[in-house]
Order: C-alpha cells, then structure tokens, then sequence
C-alpha cells in the first residue's frame, strides 16, 4: 500500500472511531427494545440496511409497539429526516462534479453524526470522497452489526430487566435535549409536546402526533423568520 493510501486510511479511520463507538452504544439497546416491541433480528436487520436512521428508527418501533398504522408512522419519519435535506445541500457544495451513481451510494449513508464529521474535513480542505465513504459506510456497517446483535439478546433478555421498559422514553428525552441549543428549540419541543398530549385526548390513533410536530415546527419558522436577531441571542454557543 502506497504512503499516500496508508495516510488517508488513517485519517479516515481516526474520524470515524468516535462515531463507531457512539453507534455501538446505541445500536445494541435500540436493538433489544425493537425486540421486546416483537420485532425479529431479520426485521431489524432490514430496518438498519434499508433506513439507516437511528432517531426514525427509534420512533417507527415506538409507534409500531403502540399499534401506529403505517401510513402514520411514514409520515412522522419523513418529517423527521427531512433535515436530510439541509445536510446534504451542505455537503453537495463539496461535490461537485461527482457521477449520479456515487452521489446515491454517498447519500445513503448520511447522518447527523457523519455529516458534522465529513463537512468539517471538507471545510478543512483536505477531505476527499473516498474518505468521506468509509466514513459513511463503515459506520453504517457497525450500527447494523450492533442493532443485530441487539435483536438476539432481545430475546434472552427478561420483560423490564435493567430498565428497558424505560429505555426508549430516556433515549427519547436525551436525543430531545442534544437537539435544544436556543430559547426557540426549547419552546417549540415544549409546543409539540403539549399540543400532542392535548390532541391525543380529542382522538384516537397516533396521527396528533404527526399534527402536533407539523404545527409546533410551523411556529417555530415563522418565528425564527420574523426575529431574527433574537434566534441568534438566545442559541448557546456550540
């Protein structure tokens, strides 16, 4: 292996690391609830190939042990990735030129966690699409392989053992707060909140919640358009 190949193996290996353990952190306790919400390892390891993503897939077994339909729990995923699209408009800035094929196979394996990886190489100049890939990729392989092996030791795993139970509420309640960095997150988490209890009491089924998110997130534009300057005093410092 050339130097040149062995130094950007190792760089790419360095940036990912920390993402491998984050996912395998993870992986293996989403793994175990899906299980106890009575889906089998083969489900959970098309879920994992197929979505790849770990918040959606935290709130389609969520719902599916609620006994959402479908339909809602489609819907309230495609809401939730929709940050996708801000994330990728951000990268494609860097890949110009790119074929089709390698832009898909790229796009696929975007999260929020390689997205902050990759773009902050990027900005950095000396970040290429191949490190970028194994990025991607190898961290999506870690995250099936953890979620995996989540699912079999759902299965010897006792009902409400260490917590489980309340395992996904807390994991719910600790990716909320990493997400509230200003007044107006804050305000619009606690909208969506109380708006879905309040429908939820109107109505059967689970689509106040999608109703709740639409409406909460709505508010929270129009009030980051129309102020501006006090979106930008109220975030905390990254």
């Amino acid at each position: 292996m050339r130097v040149e190949a062995r130094s950007a193996l190792a760089q790419a290996l360095n940036a990912a690391l920390p993402i491998w353990v984050g996912y395998a952190a993870v992986g293996v306790p989403f793994g175990v609830l899906a299980a106890k919400q009575g889906l089998t390892p083969l489900m959970i390891a098309l879920m994992s190939a197929i979505v790849f993503a770990g918040s959606s897939q935290f709130i389609a077994v969520s719902m599916f042990g609620a006994g959402a339909g479908v339909v809602s729990i489609i819907i309230t995923t495609f809401f939730v990735n929709l940050r996708h699209v801000l994330m990728s408009s951000a990268l494609a800035l860097h890949l110009k030129g790119r074929s089709k094929w390698l832009l898909s196979l790229y796009a696929y394996g975007v999260t929020d966690e390689s997205f902050a990886v990759n773009l902050t190489r990027f900005n950095q100049g000396d970040w290429d699409i191949r490190r970028a890939l194994f990025v991607n990729h190898s961290a999506n392989l870690v995250w099936f392989i953890s979620t995996v092996a989540g699912g079999y030791l759902g299965e010897v795993i006792p009902e409400g053992a260490l917590g489980i139970d309340y395992a996904l509420t807390a994991m719910f309640l600790a990716l909320l707060m990493l997400q509230v960095t200003s007044w107006l997150m804050a305000a619009v988490a606690l909208l969506a909140g109380v708006l879905a209890v309040f429908l939820s009491r109107l109505s059967p089924g689970n689509w106040h919640v999608i109703i709740a998110t639409v409406i909460a997130a709505t508010a929270g534009v129009v009030i980051q358009e129309r102020f501006p300057s006090r979106r930008r005093h109220g975030e905390r410092p990254s």
